[in-house]
């Protein structure tokens, strides 16, 4: 037995843990034996809050765009996963709904998606004209100047964001769009 808790200190010398070995009497005939406490060398899995991405610790859901012009939606977060989508618009919003390791499960605005590698991301904010026609604004309120009208599908670059309106560049063209409008932004985000 003294022999037994020597090499039980010495494999959790090594190990990194505290093996306590218990003096045991032989198991009677017939009676199942025992297991040995299992020593575990996997760190405790981390604890993930709600509305909070595990990976980045970034909220969730939240806004991003596709970095290139094309961006493969995998059906598992992974290479070996099938590609059930193709992103092909060089700066969609997309939303992200969930991480794992390197992966952030994203939607577009009809909800079609998957698991997308980061690197094909970006935390350029852009919005998607929702409306066919939308009337661009010279000033955050109805009534001002109506500098522009953008088409339906046409997306833009999210300047700033108030609590109905948001500022938005379309290919050189500035002004402010209601958020009723665009999607790319939540209905009580602020950006600034």
């Amino acid at each position: 037995m003294k022999r037994l808790v020597a090499v039980l200190a010495l494999l959790g010398a090594l190990l990194g843990t505290t093996v306590v070995a218990q003096e045991s009497t032989p198991p009677e005939a017939g009676a199942p034996e025992t297991e040995a406490p299992k020593v575990s060398d996997k760190p405790p899995e981390k604890q993930c809050q709600p509305d909070i991405g595990c990976v980045t610790n970034l909220p969730l859901p939240r806004f991003v765009s596709l970095k290139g012009s094309e961006g493969n939606a995998r059906r598992g977060p992974g290479l070996t996963h099938r590609i059930d989508w193709v992103f092909t618009r060089s700066g969609m919003p997309l939303k992200i709904t969930a991480e794992f390791e390197n992966w952030r499960r994203v939607e577009d605005y009809e909800g079609a998606g998957g698991w997308v590698h980061y690197s094909l991301l970006s935390g350029v904010r852009t919005a998607l004209v929702t409306l066919d026609m939308a009337e661009v604004h010279d000033a955050p309120k109805d009534g001002s100047t109506v500098v522009a009208q953008a088409e339906l599908g046409v997306i833009g670059r999210i300047l700033e964001c108030n609590e109905a309106w948001c500022r938005i560049s379309f290919d050189g063209t500035r002004g402010w769009i209601q958020k009723t409008a665009i999607w790319g932004v939540k209905e009580d985000e602020i950006v600034e």
